[in-house]
């Protein structure tokens, strides 16, 4: 699955991601700092699934209706980086048909999925 992750989200889950075999662009290794506007619009370039920490995406898609390929935004503050990686990789693997054209919310055990209506 090609997967763009904004510069919110650790490390550690780009790397399992990766590990896991998804092709996995990250901002913080490509252009540092661009606004989320572009964020997202580098993301439907590559028809990319967005992984961000950042509530602000919820925004851009909502309020905006900035066109997206999927937003996945992780809710996953105070755990370890390694646990949000495992619950990261767990969604996608569990959701990735659900996940691509639609906005989804992770958190510990629950996985929310809006559809683009």
């Amino acid at each position: 699955m090609n997967l763009l992750a904004d510069e919110s989200v650790d490390q550690q889950i780009v790397d399992r991601l990766r590990e896991e075999g998804h092709d996995v662009l990250f901002v913080t290794e490509m252009e540092p700092g661009i606004t989320d506007d572009i964020v997202l619009g580098r993301a439907n370039e590559k028809n990319a699934l967005l992984i961000t920490a950042d509530k602000d995406f919820g925004e851009l898609v909502f309020r905006q209706r900035l066109a997206h390929s999927g937003v996945v935004l992780l809710r996953l503050a105070g755990l370890s980086p390694e646990t949000k990686a495992c619950i990261a990789a767990q969604a996608l693997q569990e959701h990735e048909a659900k996940l691509m054209q639609n906005f989804s919310a992770v958190s510990p055990g629950m996985v929310r999925i809006r559809q683009r209506n």
